[in-house]
């Protein structure tokens, strides 16, 4: 009987739902393909209608007492207000996937040179002036830049298998040239159509090239500041050398975009889920097609079957990156490649942009605290954006994180936060020597004369003593030394000086040579002796004003143990005192 309730419930439901129109079935099928679509690819149509179409904030990371986002962040708009995505393009993996396949880049024409490391490698570094944009309205361009133009020059370094044709490279060059300033992509090594010419390839923590570039630009054009501009992997390498560097680094600004920060945590998190598997094997592809351009060098120095088997990053990186790179393990590269390791030395003005929904560089390698705990560093981050994406407007023409950068530099080029480049002088002791061996060392001169003396001084008068003075020395007192092939002009202080002792005292004798007079040398040996002196007296001076009654019991114990007598003889006169003093009450308790 229950069964025969239940055929008949059942056959009630099947009647039930013949009776439905298929319309409506594929309508429901239609909204729950819809629900899973806006989910996996992480749509946010919705949430940006909810907002008004006013788009999400950007959030600001910085110290309280930055100067560089107090005098240049703080006058940034792009950095205060909303970020806005394409509505057709309000997902991450949209704008991500738009990008890589057209983006919609401006028309830009660059002018090439090649740059040869010392290690033999080959550079392509692409160039796009100011006046090339002049020349394009009809004025005229020779295409050179002369060494003394103040001009600023800005210096990109694309991402992983990219190079100056990619989309978000010229969008970038294109709005720094239209504010007047010269750019240069400086492509990776093997890419841009040039073929690899060493056993040196270039990775994620491969920060040897730009520092030779920025080196070299640095000493062409002395007066130009220089900006850097890094985006996915480039921006990794950027701030590892900008942390590598510290402050000997000639950079005056820099920006880091869509960083991943900790290579370690973005490789997990692209093997995580399915969708960033695809972009895992994505990158695969390009890297695979990366070596087969320069097969015949890789294959010499890796396997190459492993290699082009090879079905994620981490696998090529295992096969190829870790054995030319001679790391040992693929893990052990990415903690030593990861920029997130050296940003507490970045001493140029630093602007870091990343987006939270980034399908590629998660958020949760983003380091937060070490940003606000550096003064020279401001992150920006925005709810979306994807990867380099930002795509703005109805037509996606222009990428939103291209306009920050521009207020940024051009804000930081008219304040005084500006990075100077600081040489470091190597003197007698090392930061992790003692800070009270800071006086000259003392020389015995073989006629009787004690004279204080450096290494520097040493090093001087041996390189003088190659030549003689009079070789040497012009006729307005100045010594030319010839060092690495470039003049440089070393103002004989003695010599000056013997010539205003010359013309205030007639009856004199000249001096001869460097070092003068034996009265002149005797007067020098005593006041370099007296400078090395003062350190110890004016240590000892404070001593005895800081613990005065101590290093008088010092003394009495001294005399006490040598005559007993005479220290009796002391305590008798002196008991009272004695006995109302701390260390006395103190022995006499015990």
């Amino acid at each position: 009987m229950a069964t025969a309730v239940e055929d008949s419930a059942a056959q009630l439901l099947l009647r039930a739902a013949a009776l439905v129109p298929l319309e409506r079935y594929a309508l429901a099928a239609l909204v729950l393909a819809a629900a899973f679509l806006y989910r996996f690819l992480e749509l946010h149509v919705l949430g940006d209608l909810l907002r008004g179409l006013r788009g999400g904030r950007v959030a600001l990371t910085f110290h309280p007492d930055s100067q560089v986002y107090h005098r240049v962040a703080a006058k940034c708009r792009s950095l205060h207000g909303r970020y806005l995505a394409t509505p057709w393009l309000a997902s991450p993996h949209l704008q991500t996937l738009f990008l890589g396949i057209w983006g919609i880049p401006p028309s830009v024409t660059y002018r090439r040179q090649l740059y040869t490391v010392r290690d033999g490698g080959t550079i392509a570094l692409d160039w796009l002036l100011a006046s090339d944009r002049e020349a394009a309205d009809g004025s005229s361009c020779d295409g050179t830049i002369s060494s003394d133009d103040s001009t600023p020059i800005v210096v990109v370094v694309p991402g992983l298998t990219s190079d100056s044709t990619a989309a978000y490279v010229k969008h970038l060059v294109f709005s720094m040239v239209s504010n007047g300033w010269n750019v240069v992509v400086g492509n990776h090594r093997g890419l841009g159509g040039i073929s690899i010419t060493s056993d040196c390839f270039y990775n994620g923590g491969w920060t040897e090239d730009i520092r030779e570039v920025v080196n070299y630009l640095h000493q062409k054009y002395p007066e130009a500041p220089l900006f850097t501009v890094g985006t996915s992997l480039g921006a990794n390498i950027l701030v590892k050398y900008l942390g590598e560097e510290g402050e000997s680094t000639p950079v005056a600004g820099a920006a880091s975009i869509c960083s991943p920060w900790d290579l370690l945590v973005t490789s997990r998190f692209i093997s995580r889920k399915l969708v960033q598997r695809c972009y895992d094997k994505a990158l695969a592809i390009g890297l695979k097609g990366y070596a087969k351009l320069h097969q015949p060098v890789l294959a010499r120095l890796a396997n190459w079957e492993a290699i082009t088997s090879s079905r994620s990053t981490r696998e090529f990186d295992h096969h190829a990156t870790c054995v030319v790179a001679k790391y040992e393990t693929v893990d052990t590269f990415y903690r030593k490649c990861s920029c997130a390791n050296y940003i507490g030395n970045v001493s140029v003005p630093l602007l870091c942009i990343s987006a939270l929904d980034d399908p590629l560089c998660t958020r949760e390698a983003i380091p937060w605290d070490e940003c606000r705990a550096n003064k020279n560093i401001v992150l920006a981050t925005t709810p979306n954006g994807g990867h380099l994406g930002f795509f703005q407007g109805l037509t996606a023409g222009r990428l939103w994180w291209v306009k920050p950068v521009s207020e940024f530099f051009s804000a930081l080029h008219d304040s005084p936060c500006m990075h100077r480049q600081k040489i470091q002088e190597h003197g007698l002791q090392s930061s992790m020597e003692s800070s009270i061996d800071k006086g000259p060392y003392v020389n015995l001169m073989e006629d009787g004369m004690v004279a204080a003396v450096t290494n520097e001084d040493t090093n001087i008068h041996d390189s003088l003593d190659k030549r003689t003075v009079s070789e040497m020395e012009g006729s307005d007192g100045m010594i030319n030394v010839q060092q690495n092939g470039s003049t440089s002009v070393l103002q004989d202080e003695s010599h000056s000086a013997v010539k205003n002792t010359n013309s205030s005292e007639d009856n004199v004798a000249p001096a001869q040579g460097l070092v003068g007079s034996q009265e002149q040398r005797e007067e020098l040996s005593t006041d370099k002796i007296r400078d090395a002196i003062a350190p110890v007296k004016k240590s000892i001076n404070q001593l005895i004003r800081s613990q005065g009654r101590s290093v008088w019991w010092l003394a009495y114990i001294a005399v006490v143990t040598s005559w007993p007598l005479l220290g009796a003889l002391g305590f008798f006169l002196y008991r009272k005192k004695f006995r109302n003093s701390l260390p006395a009450r103190r022995l006499l308790r015990g």
